[in-house]
């Protein structure tokens, strides 16, 4: 357990490893030796009066802990401090999105494909091949999320405890087999066991992502970064439309297009978990496509998060943190009620059928959905990244679409069908949860608390997608105004949840600047032994596995600390201009001084030919 001294405290100067051991005694704790130690120090005194200090008769304390509880990169950088340079900032990020942001756009588009092939294959001919009723066609959307929602928590805690890229690799290959196995389903039990597989699988899925943005990203960064792989979900929309299109023309005597669109969607799942085994990273510390210095130039960019990588050892202080902090719980609200209007995804192939286009019009009107959800995103991340404190705001004002078309979907005449068809194609707009799960990584720090966080999260998440599909029954139809307003509702509760955190966060913000600066934990070193000489590493703040709660630097939102941050590419650019400027200078200074030189030695050569 990580022991943390008060704040305030004045902890003694550095000490050899035989003192360090002494001192733990004294305390009550036992440590074994040879393992390699934390020794707190006090930053608020200059090195002479620490030296003083320890001389005089006075007490002081000493706090010794193992390495486990610190950040894994904080060995890495090895106590360096040096200045980052921008260009090779702006260069490993480069190369960090070049290796990981497509596998993780190409995952997120398999397991968006992979949800909806529910949906798509009710109007290929599953609900009559395996003779299922509307409540039994419900309960298979809703039991998805409910094994979702059990194994979640399981789930973020492997996530910490096993290599990310590994694990996410095996619940690809699980998620895969079951999905091929849809199409040998006969019945509703069999279609359920499959359903319940996927949702176990996919649990791991946007946990893992979250983590692994907020360890290659800053936080600026990751709002794109994010975006980046949920508008996969539009990408994924588009594909499976004219996939369905296609299995819809394939002809074979005892198998169904549906279940080829099962083989066919599951095969490239398979295909996919085993180039994540051995392609994805588990954390910049062990990037494979990284150079030893690049990966602490990775761990470096990152330092402005305060929120270090990771940290493999389980803290129950900072799960109770995370249960007591309203971020918390607000975050768990928006995405319950964000995701009862998700249960349209296994729905609108069947409502735009209800409008009455065929199954094959139905199929490829379908495509348009994935249109709108691309360009929303991405329009949304691109003005939440450029403009300081704004994501509260652009995710408000991504929602007001959602509740305008409940509007006109409960209120146009059914003769109406196009204004119905506009309508349904701006219902489900997710730019507010994309710019949310941004605004959850880059809020919360400790290792453990930001999964317990996630968890939760993603827990509401399962909650408000098991409960959508309830909502369509058969008894509303054709118009369904009793879902539609629902949906309706939970846009405007998901607009006061962002307000309400935005406000919290700015208020907090407020109390932090007022506070004294805290210098609690601002010099930490790992103290280790080798061939009997004691080495000491110092430990950044960013890197002690601190909450945000106990962390008093970093602030709730990210944008206020933008001048910290890695450089952009402009900034890049413009500081190679100077540099160019300055060379261009220093060959300008160069050429006079020579000029002027030529001029010294002619006029001297002059002077002594007239002295001869």
């Amino acid at each position: 357990m990580l022991q943390l001294p008060p704040q305030g405290s004045s902890v003694a100067g550095p000490m050899t490893h035989a003192k360090s051991c002494q001192a733990s005694k004294h305390e009550g704790t036992t440590l074994p030796g040879p393992l390699p130690r934390l020794i707190w120090m006090s930053s608020s005194s200059s090195i002479d009066e620490k030296r003083s200090a320890s001389s005089s008769s006075e007490k002081h304390d000493t706090i010794a802990v193992e390495t486990k509880n610190i950040d894994t990169a904080a060995e890495l950088l090895n106590g360096d401090e040096g200045e980052l340079d921008p260009a090779e900032a702006l260069r490993v990020r480069r190369k960090v999105d070049l290796h990981i942001m497509p596998m993780m756009c190409g995952l997120y588009w398999i397991q968006f494909m992979d949800k909806t092939t529910l949906g798509s294959a009710a109007i290929l001919g599953i609900r009559e091949a395996t003779h299922l009723t509307t409540n039994q066609y419900n309960w298979l959307g809703t039991v998805f999320y409910l094994s979702y929602l059990a194994f979640e928590i399981p789930q973020n805690l492997a996530l910490q405890r096993f290599p990310v890229g590994k694990w996410l690799s095996i619940n690809i290959f699980v998620w895969a087999v079951a999905l091929c196995c849809h199409a040998a389903c006969k019945n509703f039990a069999g279609l359920l066991i499959c359903r319940l597989l996927l949702g176990m699988c996919e649990g791991s899925i946007t946990a893992g992502f979250l983590i692994v943005t907020s360890m290659f990203y800053t936080r600026n960064e990751q709002t794109l970064r994010v975006g980046y792989w949920f508008l996969m979900n539009g990408a994924a929309q588009i594909i499976s439309g004219f996939l369905s299109f296609g299995t819809l023309h394939i002809k074979t005597r005892g198998f169904e297009p549906w279940q080829w669109l099962m083989i066919l969607t599951g095969l490239i799942t398979l295909i996919a978990a085993i180039s994540f085994w051995f392609l994805f990273p588990d954390s910049p510390t062990s990037a494979w496509f990284l150079t030893k210095k690049e990966r602490a130039i990775a761990v470096r960019r990152i330092k402005v998060n305060q929120t270090g990588v990771e940290n493999k050892t389980f803290k129950k202080e900072q799960m109770y943190e995370a249960l007591q902090d309203p971020k918390t719980w607000l975050i768990a609200l928006f995405s319950a009620s964000v995701m009862v209007p998700n249960s349209l995804t296994n729905q609108r192939q069947i409502i735009v059928s209800s409008f009455g286009f065929s199954n094959l019009q139905a199929t490829l009107l379908g495509c348009v959905d994935g249109v709108v959800t691309i360009t929303t995103i991405w329009s949304g991340v691109w003005l939440a990244a450029r403009i300081p404190n704004s994501r509260a705001y652009i995710a408000i004002l991504y929602t007001l679409p959602n509740i305008v078309a409940v509007f006109l979907i409960n209120f146009l005449p059914w003769s109406n069908k196009i204004g119905l068809l506009f309508a349904q194609w701006t219902s489900g707009l997710v730019t507010n949860y994309v710019l949310a799960l941004s605004w959850l990584s880059s809020i919360t720090a400790g290792h453990t608390k930001r999964v317990t966080v996630n968890a939760i999260a993603l827990c509401a998440y399962c909650i408000g997608n098991s409960a959508g599909p309830f909502m369509w029954q058969a008894q509303y139809r054709p118009r369904n105004h009793v879902p539609w307003t629902v949906i309706g509702v939970c846009h405007v509760v998901c607009i006061c949840c962002l307000g309400v955190l935005r406000i919290h966060l700015a208020r907090q913000n407020k109390i932090r600047d007022q506070e004294p600066v805290d210098h609690t934990y601002d010099d930490v070193h790992i103290e280790r032994v080798v061939d009997g000489v004691v080495e000491k590493i110092k430990v950044d703040k960013a890197f002690l596995d601190l909450t945000d709660i106990q962390n008093r630097r970093g602030a709730l939102l990210p944008s206020a600390q933008r001048s910290l941050d890695a450089p952009s590419a402009i900034h890049v650019k413009r500081l190679h201009h100077h540099r160019i400027q300055s060379v261009q200078a220093g060959k300008n200074c160069m050429a006079s001084n020579v000029v002027v030189k030529l001029h010294i030695q002619l006029w001297m050569e002059r002077c002594s030919a007239s002295l001869e």
